[in-house]
């Protein structure tokens, strides 16, 4: 039986459930990512014995499905979009949003389908916005393919966020550091294309990019949809 159908058990001494025992993870994950999760290290937080813990859930991976429901919550969009494009526009801007305040749901991205019930919600709402457009195949493809899109984008974004954290450097310290070594190679003239973007090119914040990405590929799903981009 799953975690979503398992019934709690009865209430104890001292009150205890899944609402709470969720919550502390996520704090805990928060703080320290997926590794500061543990059974052990929930139970200390919430001032019981870990074994309890065990009457409400089974194994660390039941624990990481419970979490990432809980964030599917802030994912769920605040009104009805307006049409297809702007309901998977609004998935994956309020999906890379949530990933922003937790880090930790990067790594648990792009496996499996989330089963939870709000994850079920934002499956519903995103496939509802695109029905009697094309074949089911056809949006489940569409949908596929812009999921593949901002889940790439924000794991890339989450990297670099803990890569300035790891080494201390800044993006453009970073590239500072970095800048004799890739004038030395672009002076060897083996790199005109790489030398033309470090000279002509224009740098653009993360949410830009993300932004202009998904607009790309929404106007690529458009013309496979047969509906003109907006």
């Amino acid at each position: 039986m799953s975690v979503w159908d398992r019934p709690e058990p009865p209430t104890r001494p001292v009150p205890l459930d899944r609402e709470r025992i969720v919550a502390a993870a996520v704090a805990l994950a928060d703080e320290g990512g997926l590794e500061a999760v543990s059974l052990r290290k929930v139970a200390a937080r919430l001032d019981a014995g870990p074994m309890r813990l065990y009457g409400y859930i089974s194994t660390k991976e039941e624990l990481f499905d419970l979490m990432v429901d809980e964030v599917y919550a802030e994912i769920l969009p605040k009104e009805r979009p307006g049409d297809w494009r702007e309901a998977l526009r609004v998935h994956a801007h309020r999906t890379r949003q949530a990933t922003l305040r937790h880090e930790w749901l990067a790594d648990l991205l792009g496996g499996r389908p989330a089963m939870g019930p709000n994850a079920l919600v934002v499956i519903e709402t995103t496939l509802a916005a695109l029905d009697g457009l094309a074949d089911i195949d056809t949006v489940m493809r569409a949908v596929e393919t812009v999921s593949a899109y901002f889940t790439g984008a924000i794991r890339r974004e989450i990297a670099n966020l803990r890569a300035e954290r790891a080494t201390g450097l800044s993006k453009r310290d970073w590239q500072r550091a970095s800048g004799p070594h890739v004038s030395r190679m672009l002076a060897t003239g083996r790199f005109p294309a790489l030398a033309k973007l470090v000279h002509d090119g224009t740098e653009v914040d993360a949410e830009t990019s993300f932004a202009t990405g998904l607009d790309w590929v929404l106007d690529a799903v458009a013309a496979r949809l047969g509906r003109p981009p907006a």
